[in-house]
């Protein structure tokens, strides 16, 4: 599931958390995330707190959990979960820090986002799990979730999905203009001239500045624009993968290749639905809103690889997903790990596969049932192949931003100035890493670049 915040929402979101921040990177700490060590929890621990039981308190917008949480609650009766929706995104994120600095109503499990995970992590928010053996789950999950919920020497929180990204593609347009779906960035920008000198309506994408789709192309070019050693950053948007990156996506500004439409609009949804806009390259969480947002298009999108940067090459790269943690004000982490290891790793990962799920875990993606699903709406397509080759293709080693939600919200006002003027991307990308550095100096950060 991919929830979609404004930028407003974001900023002000952003803001509310920069006081935790500012004490924490001025702190000390144990691990390198910046915390006091780890507290140690065996399996016989969790087993003994399942048959106590308890109440658990549970902070989460993803609605393929309400199953698992009626399925929780029968296989262990003496567990009662309240299940609350305290806001999507950066809301819930808001209230989740005012719960901690007030010192009363924090849940026990919080869903949060990989991109905002770092913030919690440092802020010693959330527990640090390596010592309930999380660590022992290495090879659950694939790649790029379960380095998404790691920071220094910490586990987080447990991959609960994950969006391995692929090209969505119109194969109606494609192939009435007899334009070949492209397999390298390179081809893209080709077919994106094609389509548009072939109808001067059809684009090939749209994009007015998104933070996410940039850092997720420079993840998967081999860009490691931050580097995060505890409160020490590094911020460098001059790296090779996002110079990849800015030079491409240069050519499809200047040419006026990309439709000026904001992605989860209704103009966006009439795009995708006539054929205006061509492609889309986001993670495996959308096909679900293509059957609920473009309905009359079924049967005309596919699922392809992503574009290559180098020709031949495999590299994906993660847009999406979201970690189940535990709040480290939480007195009840035994109760709470078990049910964050029914959601992720146990049987609960199959009911929200049944939901409409992308799952983080590998044995799932290598399931015939899973791999041989026909999507409806792509055709009777098989698509989960595609996705879950993405997944198995993320390179390692990528990390976000300790500060990284107010990062992303002033991403317009700095990078995005590029989609919308004649400043070139380059700089745009210099402008976000500036204003990043300074913003992350301000909260006690020892950022350079």
């Amino acid at each position: 599931m991919k929830s979609k915040i404004s930028p407003a929402v974001l900023r002000g979101s952003a803001l509310a958390l920069a006081a935790a921040l500012t004490l924490t990177a001025c702190g000390g700490g144990g691990n390198d995330a910046g915390g006091a060590a780890p507290e140690e929890v065996s399996a016989d621990d969790v087993q003994a707190a399942l048959e106590e039981g308890g109440d658990l308190t549970i902070w989460a917008w993803e609605p393929t959990l309400e199953k698992v949480v009626e399925d929780f609650e029968a296989e262990h009766p003496n567990v009662n979960i309240d299940l609350v929706n305290a806001g999507t995104g950066n809301d819930q994120y808001t209230a989740l820090q005012n719960a901690v600095a007030a010192g009363s109503g924090v849940p026990d499990v919080a869903q949060i986002e990989y991109f905002a995970l770092p913030q919690f992590a440092l802020a010693e928010s959330v527990k640090d799990l390596t010592g309930y053996g999380a660590g022992d789950l290495a090879d659950t999950f694939n790649p790029g979730p379960w380095s998404s919920v790691q920071a220094g020497e910490g586990i987080y929180g447990l991959p609960m999905d994950s969006g391995p990204m692929a090209l969505y593609y119109n194969t109606e347009v494609f192939e009435k203009h007899g334009v070949e779906v492209p397999t390298t960035w390179d081809e893209y920008v080709e077919a994106a001239r094609a389509l548009h000198a072939a109808d001067s309506s059809i684009y090939i994408a749209n994009d007015t500045g998104d933070a996410g789709l940039t850092t997720s192309l420079i993840w998967q070019a081999g860009g490691q624009p931050y580097k995060v050693d505890g409160t020490d950053v590094t911020i460098d948007f001059s790296d090779e993968g996002s110079t990849k990156f800015a030079e491409t996506w240069q050519q499809l500004l200047d040419e006026d290749l990309l439709s000026p439409i904001t992605s989860w609009s209704d103009e966006w949804y009439q795009g995708l639905g006539n054929g205006t806009i061509a492609t889309l390259a986001t993670g495996a969480w959308m096909p679900g809103n293509f059957t609920s947002g473009v309905p009359a298009a079924s049967g005309k999108w596919r699922a392809a690889p992503l574009p290559q940067w180098e020709e031949g090459g495999t590299a994906s790269a993660e847009n999406g997903g979201s970690s189940l943690t535990i709040p480290t004000a939480s007195e009840k982490g035994a109760l709470a790990y078990a049910f964050l290891d029914y959601a992720n790793v146990g049987d609960g990962v199959q009911t929200r596969i049944d939901g409409g799920a992308f799952p983080a875990t590998a044995a799932a993606l290598e399931s015939e049932e899973f791999l041989n699903a026909e999507f409806e709406y792509f055709g009777g397509q098989q698509a989960n192949q595609i996705f879950a080759e993405s997944a198995r293709n993320v390179p390692e080693g990528w990390s976000y931003l300790p500060f990284q939600a107010y990062a992303n919200s002033i991403f317009n006002d700095t990078a995005g100035q590029a989609y919308v003027s004649d400043t070139p991307l380059t700089e745009g990308l210099k402008s976000w890493q500036d204003a990043s550095i300074k913003y992350g100096s301000e909260q006690g950060f020892t950022v350079s670049e």
